[in-house]
């Protein structure tokens, strides 16, 4: 599945590499933006931490990946921004994103939390939804900490979730990420790129000094 073409910036993303399981300590991300403000932000990200890091100025169903991110509502209604996008693009994926925050969160999938859940295509077979945002189209303080909240939360469910089909880790390498709360919920582009820094951090490289704001 395809969208428009896009070029990539920053660390160029120049398709997805395949090492054993055993040799991944992280996940390939590939941060994506479809304007400049977020594409310049996600190079700092790029920049400062360690791992394989990229950015792709472009849509992100560009990306070759085995999971997308869904910077989605507690309810997991998918009806605006790129969750939007995902649902004209993967019909089956927000009914699966419901029936999985029903099914294990009661209903209402908390901002810190994530759920895994599979699109219906080949490729990406997953998407992760990790809310950055309680309610559909509500827009966030400046103050917020919920895109850092969601970031961790979908590295934490890479690194330690598991599936039917086995560890996460070894089913998903690449996760292709749009920016969290960027949209509706009106974050800034830098403060999106510094809290997902911070939690690449928190997760995958703890003992690094970090600032989620």
């Amino acid at each position: 599945m395809t969208a428009e073409p896009g070029t990539r910036t920053g660390h160029e993303y120049t398709g997805p590499s395949f090492a054993p399981p055993s040799d991944r300590p992280t996940p390939e991300l590939v941060l994506c933006a479809v304007d400049d403000l977020l594409a310049q932000a996600w190079t700092t990200v790029a920049d400062t931490v360690d791992g394989r890091v990229f950015v792709h100025r472009g849509s992100v169903l560009d990306v070759v990946a085995q999971a997308v991110v869904s910077p989605a509502n507690s309810y997991g209604w998918m009806r605006g921004g790129i969750d939007a996008v995902y649902a004209r693009a993967y019909p089956e994926v927000e009914q699966n994103v419901r029936s999985a925050v029903l099914a294990y969160h009661g209903g209402e999938l908390p901002i810190g939390e994530a759920v895994i859940v599979p699109t219906g295509e080949a490729e990406p077979a997953w998407l992760i939804s990790a809310p950055t945002t309680r309610e559909p189209g509500e827009r966030l303080p400046r103050d917020t900490v919920h895109p850092y909240l969601a970031a961790r939360a979908v590295f934490q469910q890479w690194r330690d979730g598991r599936l039917d089909q086995g560890r996460v880790r070894d089913l998903v390498h690449t996760i292709a990420m749009p920016g969290l709360g960027t949209g509706f919920g009106g974050v800034a582009p830098a403060s999106c790129a510094r809290q997902v820094a911070a939690a690449w951090n928190e997760v995958f490289t703890p003992g690094r000094t970090r600032n989620g704001r």
